[in-house]
């Protein structure tokens, strides 16, 4: 008779710090693209993660694109307040929504997130953006796109499609908001769980 034990399952890097450096570089590019160019560009990260990660993709367009001031092009847009589904989450702190000095009205805005999942904060980002504005058009880039949608979100530039089980975790590590057990600085997506 096998004895059938489950072990929880280590967590595995799918990408490090390089593949998210070059995924950034990819997005960066693609929304350039997209805009034809940088004028009237602005981007507005989602906090936590999504925050460094739209200073890292300022700065990566700012290299491309020299009239750029990556300062000034980012904003962070918290979307606390605007989530269908406090009542089922534990309670986290709101982030200070911060726009750039020029606004977002008639702007083209990309939000910046780590992890595209079920849609729903990507829909309490549009409600809460309506609430300071009105832009000329709404794009969503994300680090990873990981499926499992629940509302019919889908996102405009994306570093890494991961398909996973819903029993997985997907981890974003940034070295701006995370640091590893051992107290190094960290820059990783790693999958936890699932069988």
């Amino acid at each position: 008779m096998t004895s059938v034990t489950n072990a929880p399952v280590p967590a595995r890097v799918v990408l490090n710090q390089a593949d998210i450096d070059r995924a950034l570089t990819r997005i960066a590019h693609e929304i350039l693209e997209a805009n034809k160019g940088s004028k009237d560009l602005v981007l507005l990260g989602i906090p936590r993660r999504g925050y460094p990660l739209a200073v890292r993709l300022a700065h990566k367009i700012a290299a491309a694109d020299p009239t750029v001031d990556a300062t000034a092009m980012v904003g962070q847009l918290d979307v606390t307040m605007f989530r269908d589904d406090l009542s089922h989450q534990p309670t986290r702190p709101p982030y200070p929504t911060q726009l750039p000095r020029t606004g977002i009205d008639n702007k083209v805005v990309v939000l910046i997130d780590d992890v595209l999942y079920s849609g729903r904060t990507i829909r309490a980002a549009l409600d809460a953006i309506i609430d300071l504005g009105r832009p000329r058009i709404v794009r969503l880039a994300v680090l990873i796109d990981r499926g499992h949608r629940e509302l019919p979100i889908r996102a405009d530039h994306v570093g890494k499609n991961l398909p996973t089980s819903s029993a997985e975790k997907v981890r974003v590590r940034l070295e701006e908001t995370d640091t590893a057990a051992d107290g190094s600085v960290v820059n990783e997506v790693v999958i936890e769980g699932g069988a």
